[in-house]
């Protein structure tokens, strides 16, 4: 089974600190195990939602 995270990102009006940003948030997801598994933009918000196999009960 599967669990998921979803995370709202909120863009500034600055390019590098938003790449930087963005950058950080899929680095720490990924050292956590998550993988991006959809992202969706709208006006100043990106929604990121991430996936990975639930640990085992």
């Amino acid at each position: 089974m599967k669990e998921y995270q979803a995370v709202i990102h909120r863009l500034t009006r600055h390019q590098r600190e938003d790449e930087d940003a963005l950058t950080d948030l899929l680095n720490e997801r990924s050292r956590g195990g998550w993988t991006l598994a959809t992202m969706t933009q709208d006006g100043q918000r990106l929604t990121l939602v991430f996936a990975r196999e639930a640990p085992e009960r």
